[in-house]
Parts: structure tokens; C-alpha cells; sequence
């Protein structure tokens, strides 16, 4: 293997999901950065000794129009760096659906870039309460919580997504509705025989393979596999979770690839936080309540007036109402903020509190689909965070919602993040990289909804 080839560039469908991977790459011992857009050779000769990137896009939120065009770009910009591996990264629990984030189209157009023969798919992720048996897809409540398993289709939260609801829990059945590629299974009983007698699978039948993966000691295994398909010219394509960054850093280290896990140090919050809620999670509402129940201040959004405010298909930062909106509510939130205060910021309390339904049927009625929201408030919390951040001393910015984190990150100016810290499985502590924008340096944080404890917010506070 070259040894200044990357090992790995991932494209991540959301902001949050790609944090995610940044965490297990580096919990790996795998210098690696997190860019907003496909870097440039230019750009990654200001980040010395990377071994992987990451790219966080919003493809969960595109139609497969939109998907082709935001892709197809970055899929060739990541060729040309010629990394061994490029993984397309969805949410463990596959939020997608073939109208919005068709994880198939995302293959399909991956498989035209990479030429990839058979595309390997792991949606598991153990680590984070994902378990995958016989291709059904089973999920803890919350991601780094103790919470109950549930088969995709019957967990509480998943089935009521509010844009990609959950109506079927085996992955070959759902993405056999968004691509017509094969679709074939390596199921647990296989890779345990592959465990015991290391034979050689034969994937050539099929055009994706999905992995079973029922605990963290199978995915050395997996990566293993995975790793075998790529040589010292082409690429492998994958699709997946986190477990995929999991499955090759465990068997990089057993190869000796890459060095042993670094030893990383929990990191308080030594000054201001601000919380910026996009969610409608019901995760997260139960740690909005814990932190207003534990030291928080809350500023509610009224996204009600907000979506009356929405010109028909125009949802541009330049609109001025968004403007003007995100001038107000950052008023409030830097004259709280100098008081002392912690504080969070929401446009929902979970998908049952009345601004929900009630802004859905304004953008319904003005011809907007449901993913209109999350570019909506995206735009607005970042804008919120920016304009906060120039006229306060915040150390700490946490994101919550894996729709509205992409655009909130945008809105704040940011380029790339790093982890700094751990702080809950899937959310890594990260240190912003903002040319020109009062956000650069800070610590930030992405978290999807189903992410953390109850107490997520309050962590690492001082």
C-alpha cells in the first residue's frame, strides 16, 4: 500500500452521521479531518499527516435529482485523490426512502464513479445499539443509551421519522425500492463460519452485499473482508454506517496499518454553551427537558410564524425574513448568554408538540416537501449560532438534528472539524476550523437525534 495513499474518504448524508465516522476513524488512531465540501490537494496540505477525510453533505435530504447532482461531483472530486477506500455513510437506522436520501441512487451513482464490482454494505453498528440479523435491522432507543430493542419498524422514534419514517426492517426488501442492483445477504451464521475456517467468500453473484453483525468483535472480520476487495490501484466503494470505519480501523490495527488507539482525555466546557435544537426526535426532547430541568435556559423558536413568512420555493439565506428572524432571536440569545446563562435553543419539544404539525401544513399547503424544514431551521440556528458567537464568549456550540445540521454548519462558515474529545458515542467534542467566522476554534458538537443519555447536554460542564 502507497504509503501517503488515504486510507479511507468518506461522504456523509448528513452532518451529524458524519461526525459519527470522524469519531471511530480517530478512536482508531487514524488522523482524520471532516470537510464540508470535497477537499482540494490545496486544502489537504494545510492538514499535515491525514491518513482519511470525511465530506459532510445533506444528500438525506435530496431528491434523487438533486442527489445526482450534488454526488456525482463529489464522488469524481474523491477519485481523483485516489483513497483505497470511499464510503458513502448513512444513519444506523437507514434513514431513506427512494422520493428522499435514496441510499440506492447513492449507489448507483457510486458504482458508475468507482467501478466497484461488488459495493459492501454494513448498516450495523453494534457500538451504537444497531444490530443487524438475518438482513432485519433492530435498534436500541437512543444511541450511547440503555434504552429498549426494537425492530426498525416498531421502534418508537423511527416509525414516526418525521421525514423518512421507518415501515420496514429488512434492508434488502427497503433498498431493493431504490435501486434494481442485486442484493444479496452474508449472514451471521456465514461470517461465524468464516470466523472458524477463514474460507473465501464468493460475493460475484451480487452487485451489494449486506453484512450481518450482531456484536463489536464480528466487525474485525467484516473489515477483513471489506479490505480484501481493494488493491494498491482501485477503490472500494461502500455504503453504511459508522461500522464500516469501525470494521477497517479494528482490522487496520491488527495489521499493523495504522498504530495503536490514541488515548484521549475528557475536555470540560470551560466557559459559555449554547444548545441549537433542529430535532424532533423524542431523544432529544427528553434531554431538552433534562438540561431545562438542569441549569438551561430555553429560547423557543416560533416556526409557525417563520413558515408563514416562506415565499413559495424560496428558502434562501437571502431571504430577509431569515435574516431579520435570525437577528431577533440572537439579540435574546447574546443578552442571556452575558448574563450567565446555559442555553437552548428549539424548534420542537418531539414530533407531538404543536409547532410540528402545525408548520407542516403551511409548507404542505405552500407546495414544500417535509425536508423544506430542515433546510428552514438549518439556516436559521447557524445563522443564530454565527451572530451569538460574535458578541459572546461561547466555548462550546452543540447541534442537534441530523436534517438541520448540514445547513446549520454551512450557515455557520465552517470548513472542517476535527475531534478534539470524546463525549457520547456518535457525537464526538470537535474543534471547529471557521476561516472568518466568530465560530472558528470553538468547540462544537453534531448530534443526531436518536444520540446520548438523557443528560447529553449537560455533559462535561463545568
Amino acid at each position: 500500500m502507497e504509503n501517503n495513499r488515504l486510507l479511507i474518504a468518506f461522504y456523509g448524508d448528513d452532518f451529524t452521521g458524519s461526525t459519527d465516522a470522524l469519531e471511530f476513524l480517530s478512536r482508531s488512531g487514524i488522523k482524520t479531518v471532516l470537510f464540508i465540501e470535497s477537499p482540494s490537494t490545496e486544502q489537504l496540505a494545510r492538514y499535515p499527516g491525514l491518513q482519511a477525510i470525511g465530506v459532510a453533505g445533506k444528500s438525506r435530504t435530496l431528491s434523487p435529482v438533486e442527489m445526482e447532482e450534488a454526488l456525482k461531483p463529489a464522488f469524481n472530486a474523491l477519485q481523483k485523490l485516489n483513497p483505497r477506500h470511499v464510503h458513502y455513510k448513512v444513519c444506523s437506522t437507514f434513514d431513506s426512502s427512494p422520493a428522499i436520501g435514496s441510499i440506492g441512487k447513492a449507489i448507483d451513482i457510486g458504482i458508475s464513479v468507482f467501478k466497484t464490482a461488488m459495493v459492501p454494505l454494513l448498516a450495523a453498528a453494534p457500538h451504537l445499539g444497531r444490530y443487524v440479523l438475518f438482513g432485519n435491522l433492530f435498534a436500541r432507543m437512543g444511541i450511547g443509551s440503555e434504552g429498549e430493542i426494537y425492530r426498525l419498524d416498531r421502534h418508537p422514534s423511527m416509525r414516526n421519522h418525521p421525514i423518512t419514517p421507518a415501515d420496514e426492517s429488512d434492508i434488502r426488501l427497503h433498498l431493493g425500492k431504490q435501486t434494481a442492483k442485486n442484493i444479496g445477504l452474508f449472514n451471521i451464521l456465514e461470517l461465524h463460519k468464516y470466523q472458524d475456517q477463514a474460507f473465501e467468500p464468493d460475493f460475484s453473484a451480487h452487485e451489494i452485499v449486506l453484512f450481518d453483525a450482531l456484536a463489536e468483535e464480528e466487525l474485525k472480520s467484516i473489515g477483513e473482508l471489506i479490505d480484501g476487495q481493494a488493491d494498491d490501484v482501485h477503490t472500494v466503494f461502500s455504503a453504511g454506517s459508522s461500522a464500516i470505519e469501525m470494521a477497517l480501523g479494528n482490522y487496520w490495527q491488527e495489521t499493523g496499518i495504522v498504530q495503536e488507539q490514541k488515548e484521549w482525555k475528557s475536555i470540560k466546557a470551560s466557559g459559555p454553551v449554547l444548545v441549537a435544537s433542529g430535532s424532533c426526535s423524542s431523544v432529544t426532547a427528553g434531554q431538552i427537558r433534562y438540561a431545562l430541568n438542569h441549569g438551561f435556559t430555553e429560547l423557543a423558536i416560533d416556526t409557525v410564524m417563520l413558515a408563514t413568512q416562506v415565499a413559495d420555493n424560496d428558502l434562501s439565506t437571502e431571504t430577509g425574513f431569515i435574516k431579520t428572524a435570525a437577528e431577533q432571536y440572537a439579540q435574546k440569545a447574546i443578552g442571556l448568554i452575558n448574563e450567565g446563562k446555559y442555553l437552548l435553543i428549539h424548534t420542537s419539544l418531539g414530533n407531538d408538540d404543536p409547532r410540528v404539525s402545525a408548520t407542516d401544513k403551511i409548507f404542505r399547503d405552500k407546495g414544500f416537501g417535509k425536508a423544506a424544514t430542515a433546510q428552514l431551521y438549518g439556516q436559521l440556528l447557524g445563522l443564530i449560532t454565527r451572530l451569538t458567537a460574535e458578541k459572546t464568549d461561547l466555548k462550546r456550540i452543540i447541534i442537534a438534528g441530523g436534517d438541520t445540521s448540514s445547513y446549520a454548519a454551512r450557515a455557520m462558515g465552517v470548513e472542517a472539524v476535527e475531534m478534539i474529545a470524546p463525549l457520547s458515542p456518535g457525537a464526538p467534542l470537535c474543534r471547529a476550523y471557521a476561516p472568518g467566522s466568530a465560530v472558528d476554534g470553538l468547540q462544537v458538537v453534531f448530534k443526531g437525534g436518536q444520540v446520548g443519555k438523557e443528560e447529553f447536554f449537560n455533559i462535561n460542564l463545568i
